[in-house]
């Protein structure tokens, strides 16, 4: 049981420093990355029955959704453990969404699509009339990256050091 412990501590560490570093520089590209372009992608198809508005906004609220979704998961299951590491992709996605939000004014991302893709973040503080707030917006949303993957790394220690069971596997050793 104290050999796990520490496994589980060491493991919580490492990746929290590795997100916490995340959270340091978002614009860099993260391992996680790639996997959050496909979900963002998938996210304008999944909202597009909503209207055009929506559908551009889904892109990123579902990229945001899907790890949170996983996270809600493993709580729901009371795998605390498991939630907290997850939440570290939860806040680093919402880090890539702020990187994106960033760029409303600039436009300086390569789009999927190049240089005539439509850039959803400028379509929608553009929509609503708050392209001039785009470094606060994109600021907001880093501020909640950074605050989950924190949450997530706090979480992730303390659940690594409890004694208390947490899965069912561990429930029967």
């Amino acid at each position: 049981m104290m050999g796990q412990i520490k496994a589980k501590t060491f493991f919580a560490v490492v990746v929290g420093l590795y997100f916490l570093k995340c959270a340091y520089d978002p614009s860099q590209w993260h391992f996680l990355d790639g996997v959050n372009l496909i979900i963002h992608e998938a996210g304008h198809v999944v909202f597009m029955p909503f209207g055009e508005f929506v559908m551009i906004a889904g892109g990123s609220a579902f990229q945001v959704i899907v790890p949170v979704t996983f996270c809600g998961y493993f709580l729901y299951h009371r795998q605390y453990f498991e939630g907290a590491l997850t939440s570290f992709w939860a806040g680093e996605s919402t880090l890539n969404v702020s990187v994106y939000a960033r760029d409303a004014v600039a436009m300086d991302l390569p789009l999927l699509g190049g240089s005539d893709s439509l850039h959803d973040w400028n379509y929608l503080l553009g929509r609503m009339g708050m392209l001039g707030l785009t470094i606060a917006v994109a600021g907001l949303i880093r501020l909640v990256g950074t605050l989950v993957i924190f949450a997530g790394f706090a979480g992730a220690i303390y659940f690594s050091l409890s004694r208390r069971p947490e899965t069912p596997w561990e429930r029967s050793a």
